[in-house]
């Protein structure tokens, strides 16, 4: 809907009712598209951390009992219902990546009525443009060789968008020896000999050497080391001076988290497999990392971020976003990090491809690694129908 169209309905007819909650999938992503209609004719958008089967089949059966009927402007009142009196089972995986999309698409309704973006409506904007970090296309192909590095650093470093900071993990490092088909999902607590950190460590050496020091490297972790090996990452990589390395233990908080921070000399950050305020809570109250990841798609939407965001200033702890997900939930991470004080960073896939471009009918615009957040209604996002149709995961509904 236009600026015009919103304009033009009726003031009674903004007393709205939510009508239709919809999920699709679209190929190469891993996430869903959330659609929130309303009775007046304005519909919201979102993005759910969760596949379109999934996402769709929950909506049936726990959201359109409690939220068909009602006013999609009650946002915290509705965040409470859908947050609230959920059983664990239900909770992780599907439930809050399904809250998350909700609640993005129910501010994107706001924004659209009241003819706002969604920053401006929220608390008025500490930035106009945020900060992205690219997660990397992909690794030197030879970590050892400083000219595969060099030839590496040069493919990165040559994106239109200039973006200035690198996350890259070491996967393909140390599965080049005898861990071949290692990285696996439960199999947490992995141990890594002290020969494969001098590995990270030379590896690592030679790609700052390739890259520079007007750049910043992140060390990218998936949750799966054991205590020693944690600390072990962060001694290897502390010459070059990381922003942080992300996700070096596994997702939820143990003591060991507390005792990692103590002894590495580089930031701990985590973050991106949590799940509402209660989950990142203990990691603030142990003081246990020092920089916090939340993910909007996953983490309870704007709502459940800003709740995040609050709490961890009274810590002065900076938020970093994690987002692998598709423009939507990139531009409402761009209008988080927009209202957000201690927000410092996103992560984006914009060289991945996967539709950042053709998706909108707006232009993005990524200026020397900066994304300017939209000044439209609500996301400030118009989807191209067209696009969506023809994207669409093999078998996925249009909207349905």
């Amino acid at each position: 809907m236009s600026n015009l169209e919103i304009s033009q309905v009726p003031s009674e007819k903004r007393h709205v009712r939510i009508t239709a909650i919809k999920a699709l999938q679209l190929r190469n992503h891993g996430q869903s598209l959330v659609k929130v209609e309303t009775d007046a004719g304005v519909f919201g958008l979102g993005e759910a951390g969760a596949n379109g089967t999934v996402v769709r089949a929950h909506i049936k059966d726990y959201f359109e009992p409690r939220l068909i009927g009602q006013d999609p402007l009650n946002i915290e009142y509705l965040y409470h219902v859908m947050t609230h009196g959920v059983s664990q089972w239900q909770a992780r995986y599907v439930h809050t990546p399904t809250v998350s999309g909700i609640d993005v698409a129910l501010w994107d309704i706001a924004g659209k009525l009241l003819g706002r973006s969604i920053s401006e409506l929220l608390t008025g904007r500490f930035r106009t443009e945020i900060p992205l970090y690219v997660n990397v296309n992909s690794n030197p192909d030879d970590w050892m060789d400083r000219a595969s590095c060099r030839e590496w650093a040069e493919r990165e470093t040559s994106h239109p968008y200039g973006f200035r900071t690198h996350k890259m993990g070491f996967d393909d490092l140390l599965a080049k020896g005898p861990r071949k088909g290692w990285h696996q999902g439960g199999r947490p607590s992995l141990m890594l000999s002290q020969s494969e950190l001098r590995q990270i460590q030379q590896g690592y050496q030679n790609v700052r050497e390739a890259l520079g020091w007007d750049r910043d490297i992140i060390i990218h972790c998936h949750n799966e080391w054991d205590l020693p090996s944690a600390i072990g990452i962060a001694e290897a990589v502390e010459p070059i001076k990381p922003l942080w390395v992300e996700d070096a233990l596994p997702v939820m908080y143990s003591d060991a988290w507390k005792a990692y921070k103590l002894a590495s000399k580089v930031r701990v950050m985590t973050g991106e497999k949590l799940e509402l305020l209660n989950e990142f809570l203990p990691f603030l109250t142990n003081g246990a990392a020092d920089v916090l990841h939340p993910d909007i798609a996953y983490a309870g939407g704007i709502t459940g971020c800003r709740k995040v965001a609050d709490l961890a200033e009274l810590y002065y702890v900076p938020v970093v976003t994690h987002c692998v997900g598709s423009l939507v939930q990139l531009l409402a991470t761009a209008h988080y990090g927009a209202v957000t004080r201690n927000f410092v960073i996103s992560e984006n896939r914009i060289p991945h491809g996967d539709l950042f471009e053709a998706i909108n009918e707006e232009p993005l615009v990524v200026k020397n690694g900066n994304l300017q957040v939209p000044t439209g209604p609500g996301l400030g996002i118009t989807l191209a129908p067209a696009v969506i149709r023809d994207n669409l995961l093999a078998g996925e509904p249009y909207w349905d």
